[in-house]
């Protein structure tokens, strides 16, 4: 692991009242605050805020609805945390006003396919720029027959999303990437992601590589019961250790998670193993 000396959690906070796994639970600015104080006591190293859902099936809210839930949150975090805070939002509108706020990085699932201009607020800003692989849209992405060569079309989109962020100006050193679990792919393409991410990483060796597992819901359907119903998402938590676990031992810079204390542990005895 050439960048940084061990694997960064990048704790989750989503204020949103419809996120698959904590909808509702964060959406008060005190909420919020308190939830980041848990996560930074737990040993998180970035705070991720997101505004809007991009679970399967969400439907789209707009640009001023998505600033007036993270806008508030980021300046009140911002003043009284010491850690970095990300905006997860595709929209540049969102982007420029989360960053004006106190943001450091823009976490975007649609890697600028949505809204280009993403790119330039964080250029501007000289903030980070989090690039994911999805396909298709939240509403659509789960519809989508897979594509045959998933580590070809990961490849591929990706470059040309880290082409698209540098020549609107953003720093190479800014830039992280990251395979986009479960966005408009099958439960056996997942799995080939997690198990091949030192091959993506040995593909991009100037790039951090983020991962995002927690909770999902490949990992629920992998927990089944005898009846084929998928585990709900309160009952994820040891699937997530497991992949984080191989996520660490195949080389991930960052995790992105729910459960901040559990993945700390997980890391500290990981690293040691590897």
């Amino acid at each position: 692991m050439p960048i940084g000396e061990r694997t960064l959690i990048m704790g989750i906070l989503n204020v949103t009242p419809d996120s698959f796994s904590d909808g509702g639970l964060f959406v008060s600015v005190d909420d919020a605050v308190a939830q980041t104080e848990r996560m930074v006591s737990e040993g998180a190293d970035i705070i991720d805020v997101g505004g809007e859902s991009t679970r399967p099936g969400a439907e789209p809210i707009s640009a001023e609805e998505e600033i007036s839930r993270v806008v508030p949150v980021i300046e009140t975090l911002a003043r009284r945390f010491p850690v970095p805070l990300s905006v997860d939002t595709t929209k540049s509108e969102v982007a420029r006003a989360a960053l004006d706020a106190g943001a450091a990085i823009v976490n975007d699932i649609s890697a600028l396919r949505f809204d280009f201009y993403v790119a330039d607020a964080v250029a501007r800003a000289g903030a980070g720029l989090v690039l994911m692989h999805s396909r298709g849209t939240p509403a659509t992405m789960h519809r989508m027959p897979p594509v045959a060569d998933i580590m070809e079309e990961v490849v591929g989109s990706l470059r040309a999303s880290i082409h698209m962020a540098e020549r609107r100006g953003v720093a190479r050193e800014s830039i992280v990437i990251d395979p986009g679990i479960g966005f408009g792919k099958s439960q056996e393409q997942n799995l080939e992601l997690i198990a091949k991410l030192d091959q993506l990483i040995a593909v991009f060796p100037d790039y951090p590589l983020l991962i995002g597992t927690s909770r999902k819901s490949f990992i629920g359907r992998m927990l089944a019961d005898e009846s084929g119903t998928p585990a709900p998402a309160s009952e994820r938590l040891h699937g997530t250790i497991a992949t984080i676990t191989a996520a660490v031992l195949k080389g991930a810079h960052i995790v992105r998670v729910h459960d901040v204390k559990a993945a700390a542990d997980t890391i500290r005895v990981t690293m040691q193993l590897r």
